[in-house]
C-alpha cells in the first residue's frame, strides 16, 4: 500500500487492522459466482459445473444464490453456462446492496450507476425478470458492456439510459419506489482486485468524489417518491465519501435511516471522525471490512424518503418519436413464428413490442414509461424484418423463450458443431430442415440458424463470439 492509503486507515482503524489488510490485500482473492435464478438455481448449476469442467463449488448459506468457487477458477469465465447467462462472476460484498433494497417485480426500480451490470442483473433476478427496472450508465463504453451483460443474463425487464446520474431528475420526479445508487468511488475496498488505486490514491481526490456523491444522492432523493426507499453503497472505506455524504444530505433533506442486517459480518458505521459529530442515526448503515469477511470493503445504507422535495429544475418533456407496438399490430407475424417454434401465441402475448427500423425489441409486459425515446436500449431484440416481412427470429429471443420451444430445433451432436456454431460458421451437414431453426446443445438453447443448402449458419450474435470457451467435454 502507498504511505497516503497507510496514514489513512491507520488514522481510522489502527495498526493492526493496517497490517492486516496489507496482508489480505497480497493474497489470491477467493471468487464467487451468482447464480442467475432467471434460468437455473445452485443445485443444477453446483452439478454442471463439476461435472462438465471440474470446477467444483459450495454454497454461501448466508446468501441466496451465491457459491464459493473452489477450484478451476480460470475456468469459470470460460464455460457455456457463463455464456449463456447462467452465473455472473461476482465477490459476496457487491451482492449485498440488491439484497438490502429487495425490490419486487410491482416496484419501479431505478439502478443509478449500473454497469457493468452485476448489481443490475440482480436486481432484475429479484424482481422475477418482471416490471420495470430503469437503468443508466454515463460512460459510453461502460453502457456496452452493461448491455452485453443484461443480454448474457436474458435480463427482460430493462430500460438503459446513458446520461449524468444528476441529470436524471429532469425527466423523473416521485416516480421510483426503490432506488439503488452504488455510486463512483475511490475504491479503497478493493485494492486486492484493483491494485493500482495504490498508485493513484491521495485525500486530495476525495472531496470532488463526495460533491459527486452528493449530487447523484440529491438526484435520486427527488425521483424517489415520498415513503420510498434508497440503498446508497460504495467500494471505499472513506469517511469523506460515505458518513459525511450522508450526514451533509440529512441535513437538508427529509429522510430517515433504516437499521439494516447483513448476511456477513459488519460493523457499525461511525458517527465521529476528525472532531466533526455526524447525525446519530448514521450508526445505522453498515461497513463491511474486506479483512474480516475475505471479500471487498463496502460501505452500505438504507434510507427511507419522509416528506416533499420540491423540483427546482423545469422537467423536460418532449413528445416521445418512438412507441410501443401493440400486440395485435404485430399478432400476423408473430404467429408465424410462434407456429415454426412451436411457441405458445399466448407467451408472446404477455410481452411489449417496440420497433426501430427493421428491428423489433421485446421487454416484459410490466414495463411502463412514457418516453422509450430516452433510453438507448429496452428490452432485448426478438428479431428483424427481411424484405418479405418475415421475422427473421434473434437468438436473444431464442434464449429468453426456450423453456417454450418445441419445434425447428437442431441439436449440435460433436464439439467441432459447437465450436463453429459460437464462432459464427456454417455447419456443413444436413439435417433433414430447412429455413429458420434454433440450436440447442446438451439440452440447452444456444441461439438460432438459418439452413440453407450449403448448410447451417450460426446467427450466434458476433459481441459474444469472442468470448473464450473452454470444450472438452
Amino acid at each position: 500500500m502507498s504511505d497516503n492509503i497507510t496514514a489513512y486507515l491507520l488514522e481510522l482503524y489502527g495498526e493492526e487492522a493496517v497490517e492486516k489488510y496489507s496482508e489480505y490485500i497480497q493474497k489470491d482473492a477467493e471468487q464467487f459466482i451468482r447464480v442467475n435464478s432467471i434460468k437455473t438455481n445452485r443445485a443444477a448449476l453446483k452439478k454442471k459445473l463439476s461435472s462438465l469442467y471440474k470446477i467444483e463449488t459450495e454454497e454461501v448459506e448466508a446468501i441466496p444464490n451465491a457459491l464459493r468457487v473452489l477450484s478451476n477458477h480460470s475456468l469459470t469465465g470460460k464455460t457455456i453456462e457463463h455464456i449463456t447467462g447462467e452465473y455472473y462472476v461476482q465477490s459476496l460484498s457487491s451482492m449485498i446492496p440488491a439484497l438490502v433494497l429487495q425490490p419486487g417485480s410491482s416496484d419501479r426500480v431505478l439502478d443509478l450507476c449500473s454497469a457493468p451490470g452485476s448489481k443490475t442483473t440482480q436486481l432484475a433476478g429479484l424482481m422475477q425478470n418482471k416490471g420495470t427496472l430503469v437503468v443508466n450508465e454515463i460512460q459510453l463504453d461502460r453502457v456496452k458492456t452493461l448491455v452485453y451483460n443484461l443480454d448474457r443474463m436474458n435480463i427482460m425487464n430493462t430500460g438503459v439510459h446513458h446520461n449524468r446520474g444528476e441529470w436524471l431528475s429532469r425527466f423523473y420526479y416521485n416516480y421510483f419506489d426503490k432506488i439503488l445508487v452504488d455510486a463512483p468511488c475511490s475504491g479503497l475496498g478493493i485494492m486486492q482486485k484493483k491494485g493500482e488505486v495504490g498508485n493513484w490514491w491521495s485525500e486530495q481526490k476525495l472531496p470532488g468524489l463526495a460533491e459527486l456523491q452528493y449530487k447523484l444522492l440529491v438526484s435520486a432523493l427527488r425521483m424517489l417518491k415520498e415513503g420510498g426507499e434508497l440503498v446508497y453503497s460504495t467500494c471505499t472505506m472513506t469517511v469523506e465519501e460515505n458518513e459525511a455524504v450522508i450526514d451533509k444530505l440529512i441535513k437538508k433533506y427529509p429522510f430517515e435511516i433504516l437499521p439494516v442486517e447483513l448476511p456477513l459480518k459488519s460493523i457499525e458505521t461511525l458517527t465521529q471522525f476528525r472532531g466533526v459529530d455526524f447525525h446519530p442515526s448514521i450508526k445505522d448503515g453498515r461497513r463491511l471490512i474486506p479483512w474480516e469477511i475475505g471479500s471487498e470493503g463496502f460501505f452500505l445504507i438504507k434510507i427511507r424518503k419522509t416528506g416533499f422535495i420540491e423540483q427546482t429544475a423545469k422537467p423536460e418533456i418532449s413528445k416521445s418519436r418512438l412507441s410501443f407496438t401493440p400486440f395485435k399490430d404485430l399478432k400476423i407475424h408473430l404467429t408465424k413464428t410462434a407456429a415454426l417454434f412451436g411457441i405458445p401465441l399466448d407467451k408472446l402475448a404477455e410481452y411489449k413490442y417496440f420497433l426501430k427500423s427493421n428491428d423489433i425489441f421485446f421487454v416484459d409486459g410490466g414495463f411502463e414509461d412514457d418516453n422509450p425515446d430516452r433510453f438507448n436500449r429496452i428490452g432485448t431484440k426478438f428479431g428483424t424484418f427481411d424484405k418479405n416481412i418475415v421475422i427473421i427470429f434473434h437468438t436473444q429471443a431464442a434464449q429468453v423463450l426456450a423453456d417454450t420451444i418445441s419445434g425447428s430445433i437442431y441439436d449440435i451432436s460433436s464439439m467441432e458443431e459447437l465450436k463453429c456454431y459460437l464462432q459464427g460458421g456454417i455447419i456443413k451437414k444436413e439435417s433433414g430442415l430447412k429455413g429458420q431453426t434454433v440450436i440447442r446443445f446438451n439440452g440447452v438453447i444456444l441461439g438460432t440458424a438459418v439452413i440453407g443448402d450449403s448448410g447451417i449458419k450460426s446467427r450466434f450474435p458476433r459481441a459474444k463470439r469472442t468470448q473464450e470457451i473452454f470444450l472438452d467435454f
